[in-house]
């Protein structure tokens, strides 16, 4: 369980680490183009995913915040009673790691820092950040994991 654990407070030193850097060095809204698809940016999303409620007035902080604590909480349960389903247990660290990060903003800032913005034309894509990254990396294993366990057998599909 530590492992896991460990490599979750990984993701959230990244996350916090890159988050400080960028607004140390950047004014909000501070673009730097860096190729000519990718960014870098500091923006302040109070929302959700792709802004999501961003304009809502301020209750969503604690909404957002109470979700992530506790899909933290059951996440941490589910690492202790999965321990040796490898990948489970790191699509759910990554996870685990970017609410976290996250979560840590909300509550000293009252929104996330995201920095990294691509774009293709004019057309940007919703900023995000690593503990976004972490999160959707997360996701995509437990999809992988998903399609990679067979299916139990029942009694009535064993008897054919």
């Amino acid at each position: 369980m530590t492992r896991w654990l460990s490599l979750s407070a990984l993701v959230i030193l990244l996350d916090q680490l890159s988050k400080l850097w960028i607004s140390s060095h950047f004014y909000y809204l501070e673009s730097y183009p860096v190729t000519g698809f990718f960014n870098l940016v500091l923006a302040h999303n109070t929302g959700a995913s792709f802004s999501m409620l961003s304009d809502a007035g301020g209750w969503q902080r604690w909404l957002f915040s109470a979700i992530a604590g506790i899909a933290s909480l059951w996440i941490i349960w589910l690492l202790r009673k999965h321990q040796q389903e490898k990948l489970f247990c790191l699509a759910l660290v990554f996870i685990l790691g970017g609410a976290l990060g996250n979560l840590i903003d909300r509550l000293m800032f009252g929104y996330v820092v995201d920095f990294l913005d691509f774009h293709w034309d004019e057309h940007h894509f919703a900023a995000f950040n690593v503990a976004d990254s972490a999160i959707n990396l997360g996701a995509a294993l437990l999809l992988w994991d998903s399609f990679k366990k067979k299916p139990e057998k029942t009694d009535e599909s064993a008897a054919r």
